[in-house]
């Protein structure tokens, strides 16, 4: 679809790669270029931190915010306590009112350094939906609310079917996620004048429910837009890494070690990811994403300090930036640090971990680098190393990778010139 956007928040959509879907892109732009837009995406408090593929979602805010609008971030307080069903093969595991609330502190620590929270007209809000899901009064709900729901309907959603079409069990719990979320969207706009919700989009269903649901109960014309769900140019989720997920707090993952995963970032995937995580002139993104060979890896240092510093600060990042070189450049040519070179050849379809350690004389045998990695013993690129089964081939070696045995026995992995 060739549509040219009037307002800067649509242009900033369209131009960095964040739209995937919007309900109504004329009717949007128009009142984004009219005059300040409250916008919201939902959080569920399901960890103390949320992780990188939660990172495109703020990213929005941030642009939503830049713009001249009101980001509103909405912690679910409340939906935790049910569970969103989507695209899941199970049920989330139930959380208490204490952990949930333990959970909201954590996440909440990230926003402060993407959005300012402020008195003005495009100041953002921090809201938790069980300021009014608490306190809702069952029979007057589903009187109020419910009737509004086709259950024909519901069952039609990608999320709801492809759950039932593998006839894996969906409660009526987690059933009604959707409708909580729905309502979700009515009580912004009727409280706060909430015009858009933005989300994955595997959001698009529950999106949709909440703008029939505001225009049946308020007659009030409302947006949804969505982002496209990421994955990495070799197919893995956004946000999850060799060692687990990627988190956003620097107590649960070193500013150094983020650093490292943007670093080591696939040579396919660097324009695409400066554009949509950093504020870098489309232009520039194009033209660093376009480098090859050893250049590459410039533009891939570019990326990680910029997003390092949206994170973690300035400081942070030059530090980490820092630690690298001295590791993996001076480490890697002098006598310090082993390195083994690999070729695509002795990669093949890709080399288990457990002989890569072997072979980077770490250790003797398949049986003691196992050994090592039962017993929390081994560490890639200074992360804890937990899966045996892990398999490394070219694209993983796109960046030297550092493994470590014990505190004080590295080796530098890295592809053969050629």
């Amino acid at each position: 679809m060739t549509y040219h956007p009037k307002s800067d928040f649509m242009h900033v959509m369209m131009a960095r790669g964040f739209l995937a879907d919007c309900t109504d892109y004329q009717g949007l732009d128009e009142a984004l270029s009219q005059g300040v837009v409250p916008g919201y995406i939902g959080f569920d408090a399901t960890a103390r931190s949320l992780h990188v593929g939660s990172l495109i979602q703020i990213m929005m805010l941030r642009w939503l915010q830049k713009t001249g609008h009101k980001p509103i971030t909405l912690m679910g307080g409340g939906t935790t306590k049910v569970g969103d069903p989507s695209f899941r093969a199970d049920e989330r595991p139930l959380l208490s009112a204490g952990d949930i609330d333990a959970n909201i502190a954590g996440i909440q620590q990230v926003f402060a350094k993407y959005i300012d929270y402020g008195d003005g007209p495009s100041g953002a809000l921090m809201l938790n939906n069980a300021e009014w899901l608490d306190g809702l009064n069952y029979l007057d709900f589903l009187r109020d609310i419910g009737r509004h729901f086709s259950v024909n309907r519901m069952l039609s959603f990608e999320s709801v079917k492809s759950r039932l079409d593998r006839e894996q069990s969906l409660s009526f719990l987690e059933f009604n996620y959707m409708i909580l979320q729905a309502y979700d969207f009515l009580e912004l706009n009727r409280r706060y004048g909430c015009l858009l919700q933005m989300g994955g989009s595997d959001q698009w269903g529950n999106i949709v429910n909440g703008i029939d649901l505001t225009r049946r109960v308020l007659d009030h014309e409302i947006f949804g837009l969505t982002s496209p769900l990421l994955t990495t140019s070799d197919g893995r989720k956004m946000g999850k890494s060799a060692d687990g997920a990627v988190w956003l707090n620097a107590d649960m993952r070193s500013p150094y070690e983020f650093w490292q995963f943007w670093r080591n970032t696939t040579d396919a995937d660097v324009g695409r990811f400066l554009k949509l995580y950093t504020e870098i002139e489309v232009a520039e993104c194009d033209r660093l994403g376009a480098l090859a060979g050893s250049e590459i890896n410039d533009a891939k240092i570019v990326l990680a300090n910029a997003v390092t510093t949206l994170c973690h600060g300035a400081e942070a990042a030059a530090a980490a930036e820092a630690t690298a070189r001295e590791v993996f450049e001076k480490g890697g040519v002098g006598d310090d640090l082993p390195t083994l070179e690999l070729t695509p050849d002795d990669l093949g379809e890709g080399m288990s971990i457990v002989q890569v350690i072997v072979k980077a004389g770490l250790a003797r045998s398949g049986k003691e680098a196992k050994r090592l990695i039962a017993e929390n013993g081994a560490r890639i690129d200074d992360a804890p190393l937990t899966d045996a089964g892990l398999m490394l081939d070219a694209g993983a070696l796109a960046s030297p990778v550092k493994l470590s045995a014990g505190k004080k026995r590295h080796a530098l992995v890295k592809l053969a010139a050629g």
